[in-house]
């Protein structure tokens, strides 16, 4: 039997200590993270709509797989990356591979606060459906806490399980929307039939406002980087990142830009925009219910069932996405534990090989988010979703650009990989992709995060919109002055050893 074989077929190797479960999990097993982060089902009936309304209309499925292109590009640094260096750390360990601890250390605070920033919003989100689907005297923030408490319980079980049952609720969730687009076009489309150009022709995706189409767009690729979290974890590690980064990127790319073109073509492309603020008005507030335009396709070209049925997959989707947020926060904290970027405790796992302490400490700061919006009286969507989501996204990106540059300079000092295009081309022109991106959501930040009050012009934001925008910044600053202070006071950076090693 060959290595790869031995390794394919390994049991879970337990663990304690300082390592995490050995052998625990595949390619198809990671996808179901990534996905379940990416929240599909959310994303259709939350993002699209948005799109369709104050973006590119009809050219949505175009943006989709235009964003997805650009995320496929910087996968191939990403991968070639995960080829040679393994840790729960991602990001963090490959920055510091490349530039040097100082800013590993630094990419890491915000990795870190992005990943809890996204969760605590989704947990808002999930609780604002909950308090609407069960209407009762409990709030959003009961729901919301009653979702922490079953996700902290899920989370200390085996990372096999989250994934087996993250690959149940998907697969429901996948298949309704996939349904819907084949139903649409098995007759042919709605009032104006199907029509490639309208989605996919580059003329119609540069249409109206595609900065604010694209910066939408990225959202729904959210947490795809977090395939390199679960190397420690996964079987044959330098096969199973790469394989699963570019899959969960295609199966992303594919999904959104498919049953996008299902909803324009179901909807009619010419007309996309009106019928979409008709489905989606409520109390004369446009898009306030975007989740109407999806069921009422399914309703349309499927049946009244599953409309019903997509309510509830709209749940698991949302709960779904805060377990997985869950796991990627946790093998962060306990990562930075490992390395003493934190207390030492939270580096620890317990003797089934799961990160115990880092997990409760992410649930922790759930609970102080949920409770302080709660305190505040303040909105689960309209504040803790929107204000939360779209700051984790600008954090996100602005790691995967410093990432980018990692990879160059860490291949170009090594050697280890030869190839220019893995290792050069792609990453620049991942870096000038990421870039564009940083502007994109940057110069909408106060519209697409409802920070802007009235005004739609470029840039102008409240108070409360500048410092979420440039709160990666600062946290990126103090983290790397707390480095700084860090090393002064042991120059041999020994508390890193394992970080860097």
């Amino acid at each position: 039997m060959s290595q790869s074989q031995a390794d394919a077929t390994a049991e879970p190797a337990k663990s304690s200590g300082s390592s995490l479960t050995k052998n625990a999990i595949g390619v198809f097993g990671i996808c179901f993270f990534v996905i379940a982060a990416a929240a599909p089902i959310a994303g259709m009936t939350g993002l699209v709509p948005s799109i369709l309304v104050i973006g590119n209309g009809a050219a949505a499925p175009g943006t989709f797989l235009v964003a997805g292109l650009i995320f496929a590009l910087f996968s191939v640094g990403y991968a070639a990356m995960s080829n040679h260096v393994v840790h729960t750390g991602a990001f963090f360990a490959y920055i510091g591979r490349g530039l040097g601890i100082r800013w590993g250390v630094s990419s890491a605070f915000v990795t870190v606060m992005s990943y809890c920033l996204v969760q605590t919003a989704v947990y808002g989100y999930l609780g604002a459906i909950l308090a609407g689907t069960f209407p009762s005297s409990v709030p959003w923030w009961a729901w919301s806490l009653i979702a922490v408490a079953l996700v902290q319980v899920l989370g200390l079980l085996h990372v096999e399980f989250g994934a087996k049952l993250l690959g149940l609720l998907l697969v429901l969730e996948v298949g309704s929307m996939v349904l819907t687009a084949i139903a649409v076009f098995a007759r042919g489309g709605g009032p104006d039939g199907i029509d490639m150009g309208a989605s996919f022709s580059p003329s119609a995706i540069m249409n109206g406002a595609p900065g604010i189409a694209f910066a939408f767009a990225f959202a729904g690729f959210i947490g795809f980087e977090a395939t390199a979290i679960y190397g420690e974890e996964s079987r044959n590690p330098r096969r199973t990142v790469p394989r699963a980064t570019y899959l969960a990127v295609g199966i992303i790319t594919g999904l959104f830009a498919v049953v996008s073109f299902g909803m324009v073509s179901g909807i009619g492309h010419a007309h996309v925009a009106d019928e979409t603020l008709r489905l989606t008005t409520v109390d004369n507030v446009p898009l306030a219910d975007p989740s109407q335009v999806l069921f009422h396709i399914a309703d349309v070209y499927v049946g009244s069932w599953l409309p019903e049925l997509m309510k509830w997959l709209l749940i698991s989707s949302a709960f779904a996405c805060v377990l997985a947020f869950h796991n990627s926060a946790t093998r962060y904290f306990f990562a930075m534990g490992r390395a003493q970027l934190l207390p030492q405790a939270f580096g620890r796992a317990n003797g089934r090989g799961v990160p115990a302490n880092a997990s409760f400490l992410q649930t922790a700061v759930a609970v102080l988010v949920i409770a302080a919006f709660a305190l505040l009286g303040l909105d689960p969507v309209i504040n803790l979703f929107y204000w939360f989501a779209i700051t984790a996204i600008v954090a996100l990106t602005f790691v995967q650009a410093i990432v980018s540059i990692a990879v160059i300079v860490y291949f170009r000092r090594t050697g280890e990989d030869s190839r220019t295009w893995n290792v050069l081309i792609a990453p620049a022109l991942s870096l000038v992709a990421m870039i564009w991106i940083l502007y994109l959501l940057l110069s909408r930040f106060g519209l697409i995060s409802g920070t802007a009050g009235t005004s739609l012009a470029a840039w102008h934001m409240s108070a409360t919109g500048w410092a979420l925008a440039l709160s990666p910044l600062i946290v990126f600053v103090a983290a790397m002055l707390y480095s700084t202070i860090t090393a002064k006071r042991r120059p041999s950076d020994e508390m890193l050893r394992e970080f860097v090693s």
